[in-house]
């Protein structure tokens, strides 16, 4: 059986109300991934449309032979699709039930939840007069066609109290939304956790986009003048977590998912003095405040961060796919990889906001021209240079697949000739294991030729640069605040960058010493390198690759250890004292005594291949790591994009946005003013989202034998049987859906 990980990076796009739509689809997303767990744990499916997932993935496996792993372990949203992200991070990090933000978006995205209490009443004279405003915005082009008239009175009465909120300031309440959000994430927690829905040890990264409506000074680098200020409004909230960890305190991300969210003009923007009172009203304790604000604000001083006002993350990001590509550096890998880029579109198409009637023939009226230029516009700019980014990368690591397999035989053959055909017969030892990838090493230097003089330059260059950033994250300071000039000062007064340094005969003395002590990257290659070499030859033996994971992890802590008193003004000092830190000598013996233990448990036939797979390592990399360098050192797979919006989920219906949701009409604010329209858009996203999962999931099964139309069925009649009781306020749609269904 061939062992597969369907990866899937989730790009979450902002949508004002259609955050009901795209909790839909999160969630149908959450309940594959728990189905996947329960199939390979072997464990009963938790809910019955868990069940038809489990079933057709043992289905496929069955008939394709390929048993598939789906995992979401990238995650990154902006403004609505933010929110949606963070609480699916969540959940898989913690194994917490979405169940309870369900409740939030249908109870409580509610225009009358959500206008602040403050500023919702004027008037006599006001009120009157803004209604006959609200019957308009009602009725004007929103196409009542299809709604009851329980619906149209419902819709009616909101906007007239919408419309009768304060005027020239946000009629939504922030303090309130703050609280909704609390609300949910701590329902949440109440539930209790379950498993997580990521295997011990890999990483899950989450990003939120927020603007910073000010702004901060971003230093840029010239010829003439030598450096420039200039003022930067984009800011990024990245959270990790490990297998399982702690991914993050309740107010850290709850400030992330209400400051993504500050709709212009809809919301008032975001401080962080905003959630301070929410908690304290609420008792909520906040250790790690001062931390995240360190964090989350790098370029600001502790009093900046305290006034930093934040608005919509998806003003200047409202497709957040440069964080989540980021992220694919450093991640485990070992076994294939498919690399899906699932990004979810509300609306294609669709503008967010949309002042005139006159279409795209017609010039632009006053309001909407100011508006345009300053958030529609740029909120609305596509993809096509995340697009062609993922594909230059796919690209790199489809040519590096093809020389790792042009090259194999020579090398197999280089090391068979070198080290005489019976050399495996030896019990590997520590001793041994270090003397043969020593003189392996040379081999591969000498056999080179010219080309190990630039992998050697071009792999110096790049440890010690990454050897810069620790020390600067170590110390606190930035990159070009004079550190980088003096570490590099010192490793050329060292004779370590040198013209010589790395010659068609090898290394010289220096730069062999300067990379035993800081080259952690190589050596998290190599065992990678091992790992994958285990999976190609199907051999799937938990036990050598839970060890490989974890000499994997030491290293990487090593790498991420803190500094104490650094002496960052004396550059050999603070190398010395970084050295000291990491210690990989250490590691090394320990990594050595290991592997070595392990290799000589095994078979003497399975032994050579995985021996020489180890000591052939320099060959592949000094072909790959000059195409590649950060691309690619672990995920070795070309990355996919899948979309997944009402375009494309087809199934049952088409028309896409406009024939099955309502919450694109007012502007997209359609489902905050009425409960049966946002039932409508959370069951079409969860519709939708099975309808779209079907075709990803089979998509990376060749030959699984599946009716994929038949399995599309199960789980559509599944959503509706567990929605039915919950979505009272739309049964006649879920009666025409299950005719239509069949």
């Amino acid at each position: 059986m061939h062992e597969k990980e369907l990866r899937l990076a989730l790009i979450c796009y902002g949508g004002v109300s259609l955050a009901v739509y795209m909790h839909g689809i999160t969630r149908e997303i959450w309940h594959l991934a728990r189905a996947s767990q329960a199939f390979h744990g072997d464990s009963p499916a938790e809910s019955p449309t868990e069940a038809v997932y489990r079933d057709l993935i043992a289905r496929a496996t069955e008939g394709s032979k390929i048993s598939v792993r789906v995992l979401v372990d990238i995650l990154a949203g902006a403004s609505a699709g933010g929110i949606n992200a963070i609480f699916l991070a969540d959940a898989i990090a913690s194994g917490s039930s979405l169940e309870p933000l369900t409740a939030l978006w249908l109870d409580g995205a509610d225009v009358e939840r959500l206008i602040d209490p403050e500023g919702s009443s004027l008037s006599r004279f006001a009120k009157a007069a803004a209604l006959p405003f609200a019957w308009a915005l009602s009725g004007r082009g929103q196409g009542e066609r299809g709604d009851d008239a329980a619906e149209r009175a419902e819709v009616r009465a909101k906007v007239a109290s919408f419309v009768r909120a304060r005027w020239f300031a946000p009629p939504f309440g922030g303090a309130g939304f703050t609280t909704l959000l609390l609300d949910a994430i701590e329902a949440m927690k109440r539930e209790g956790t379950g498993t997580p829905l990521l295997p011990p040890g890999h990483p899950l990264d989450l990003s939120v986009t927020v603007t910073d409506f000010h702004g901060f000074p971003q230093k840029l680098r010239l010829n003439s003048p030598p450096e420039v200020l200039e003022t930067e409004h984009r800011l990024t909230l990245s959270f990790r977590a490990i297998g399982g960890g702690r991914f993050a305190e309740i107010p850290d991300l709850i400030f992330a998912a209400r400051a993504t969210a500050s709709f212009p003009g809809a919301f008032p923007p975001f401080t962080v003095a905003e959630l301070d009172t929410v908690l304290e009203g609420r008792g909520t304790a906040w250790p790690g405040r001062a931390a995240f604000l360190a964090r989350a604000f790098p370029r600001h001083t502790p009093a900046q961060a305290e006034r930093t006002v934040l608005i919509d993350g998806s003003i200047l990001a409202n497709a957040p796919f440069r964080p989540a590509i980021a992220a694919l550096a450093n991640r485990p890998a070992r076994r294939e990889v498919d690399r899906r880029f699932v990004y979810v579109d509300p609306k294609p198409g669709l503008r967010s906001v949309r002042l005139g009637a006159g279409g795209e023939a017609a010039a632009p009226g006053f309001f909407a021209t100011i508006f345009g230029a300053l958030s529609d516009i740029p909120r609305e700019q596509p993809i096509r240079d995340n697009l062609e980014a993922i594909e230059a990368r796919s690209a790199r690591i489809r040519r590096m697949n093809r020389i790792l397999e042009a090259i194999r035989p020579q090398v197999e053959d280089a090391i068979d000739r070198a080290f005489g055909g019976g050399f495996f017969v030896r019990a590997p030892t520590a001793e041994r294991l270090q003397a043969w990838r020593t003189r392996a090493h040379g081999l591969a230097a000498r056999q080179a030729g010219f080309a190990y003089a630039a992998y050697g330059q071009l792999k110096l260059a790049r440890v010690v640069e990454d050897t810069i950033l620790h020390l600067c994250r170590a110390a606190d300071v930035e990159p070009d605040s004079g550190l980088r000039k003096r570490v590099w000062q010192a490793v050329r007064e060292a004779g370590i960058a040198t013209d010589t340094a790395f010659t068609a005969k090898g290394a010289t003395k220096a730069a062999i010493r300067f990379l035993g002590r800081f080259d952690v990257g190589f050596r998290i290659r190599r065992l990678r390198f091992l790992a994958r070499s285990l999976h190609a030859r199907g051999d799937e033996r938990p036990e050598l690759r839970a060890m490989l994971d974890d000499l994997i992890a030491r290293y990487r802590i090593g790498a991420a250890a803190p500094l104490a008193g650094l002496p960052i003004e004396d550059a050999p000092a603070a190398l010395d004292t970084l050295a000291t830190t990491l210690d990989l000598a250490a590691l090394d013996e320990a990594a050595d005594a290991r592997l070595a233990a392990a290799l000589a448990a095994l078979p003497r036939a399975q032994r050579k291949p995985l021996i020489v797979a180890y000591l052939g390592f320099p060959f592949y990399d000094i072909a790959t790591f000059p195409l590649l360098q950060e691309d690619g050192r672990d995920e070795y797979d070309p990355v996919k994009v899948d979309r997944i919006s009402p375009d494309d989920a087809v199934a049952i219906r088409s028309g896409g946005a406009a024939a099955t949701l309502k919450g694109v009409r007012f502007n997209s604010f359609g489902a905050f003013f009425s409960r049966a329209w946002r039932e409508n858009d959370y069951l079409w996203g969860r519709l939708h989202g099975a309808d779209r999962l079907v075709d990803i999931l089979l998509s990376t099964m060749p030959g699984h034998g599946v009716d994929a139309a038949a399995a599309k069925r199960d789980a559509f009649r599944a959503v509706l049987a567990e929605e039915k009781a919950r979505l009272t306020g739309i049964a006649p749609l879920i009666e025409a859906l299950s005719q239509e269904i069949g």
